[in-house]
């Protein structure tokens, strides 16, 4: 059989839209396939009550790469959305990221030098502590967190809601999975310090659909499922999905956390005023609630929908059949994906690239970055 097409992509997630944006600029034919029933991957937006609903979670785009946010904006403009984050401590709200507005929340100082002070203190208990008990480095994830922040931060915004997200004690998860805490000594919301942030004029499908004009697409398409069929069609494969999926999980299965989603539908206009609050009290079950219409409507905007979506987030111990989120690198894990990529680095004819078929957790930007470089490299060597 003569292949159809140059290139079969399999996933219309991030790094396979634009991996084929790049291959069909170029002149060669692509098809995308995707399982599901929509195009987009975990960006698909679902329209409900005039609202863009992040249907598998919030997702905002940042970077300081000014090439990949100039790219993403010649496929659509993005708006101004700045995260500015609140955490919800058993009732008390605290602006996030660590800020000059947080400090006056929990101890009300108004200068940075205040601030510096109770937090050094924090922290030099908790060092003399961790070294009265005979070791010198940060032996779990809680005694990395005391001595980067100290005691009051850590027990209020952080030690529930990671035990939430994790689903373990955080005397039981490793230290490095928080390398550092940026404090910033500055009244300032900002969540990230990228020069670019914002979320696609009308959603994210806006930027799939600009993505993969003119190439070819089919959904409920699992490759799995006619996997030889799949395979005929093209000279050379782009695989997005789950690299242990793709070698019939020889080496076992790689795990991951995943995410439930609640959403409801409320006939006020506006919730809880911002778009995302985190719940840090293990208490509460949920790690965040999403009220979807502020990444796009802002100011007195906001009324002129006089409903609203909020989504309740809830993390899960992933199990197989499960929608896979995060990856989880840990020893074991590493180990199992060291020896899938070693198969996946033998393949001449497949390009195995995101967040699932790279286990590898990555940002929006990152992505697209990598499937850009991925694409305009095969282009070259083609």
């Amino acid at each position: 059989m003569i292949p159809s097409y140059d290139i079969l992509i399999v996933g219309s997630g991030l790094y396979g839209a634009t991996f084929a944006h790049e291959a069909n600029k170029c002149g060669l034919r692509c098809l995308v396939i995707e399982k599901r029933s929509h195009l987009g991957g975990n960006v698909y937006c679902e329209e409900v009550e005039g609202i863009h609903v992040h249907k598998y979670g919030a997702h905002i785009f940042h970077t300081s790469n000014e090439s990949v946010w100039n790219f993403v904006n010649s496929i659509v403009s993005f708006n101004r959305y700045t995260n500015s984050p609140i955490a919800n401590y058993k009732g008390e709200l605290y602006n996030l990221p660590f800020n000059m507005n947080t400090f006056y929340q929990m101890w009300g100082v108004k200068t940075p030098r205040e601030a510096q002070v109770i937090i050094e203190v924090q922290r030099q208990e908790a060092l003399d502590l961790m070294r009265s008990q005979g070791h010198w480095e940060p032996t779990n994830l809680e005694e990395q967190a005391l001595i980067l922040v100290g005691k009051d931060i850590y027990e209020k915004l952080i030690k529930g809601y990671t035990e939430k997200q994790w689903g373990r004690s955080c005397v039981d998860l490793p230290a490095f999975i928080i390398k550092r805490l940026p404090v910033r000594l500055t009244f300032d919301n900002n969540y990230f310090n990228d020069c670019y942030q914002g979320i696609p004029i009308g959603g994210y499908n806006n930027l799939i659909q600009g993505l993969l004009s003119g190439i070819d697409t089919r959904v409920n398409s699992d490759f799995f499922e006619n996997r030889a069929y799949w395979e005929s069609l093209a000279h050379q494969i782009v695989y997005t999905g789950p690299i242990d999926q793709y070698y019939e999980y020889q080496f076992g299965h790689l795990q991951y956390r995943t995410v439930r989603f609640e959403s409801e539908i409320y006939d006020v206009p506006n919730f809880q005023g911002n778009a995302v609050i985190n719940y840090t009290g293990k208490e509460i079950p949920y790690t965040r609630i999403i009220e979807h219409k502020h990444f796009e409507l802002f100011g007195n905007d906001i009324n002129r929908i006089g409903k609203t979506v909020v989504t309740k987030e809830y993390s899960m111990e992933w199990q197989p059949g499960m929608e896979p989120y995060y990856p989880v690198n840990d020893t074991r894990n590493n180990e199992i994906h060291a020896k899938y990529r070693h198969l996946a680095e033998k393949e001449e004819h497949v390009i195995f690239g995101g967040r699932l078929a790279e286990y590898k957790y990555y940002d929006m930007a990152p992505v697209i970055e990598r499937a850009l470089n991925d694409a305009r490299t095969f282009i070259k060597e083609r």
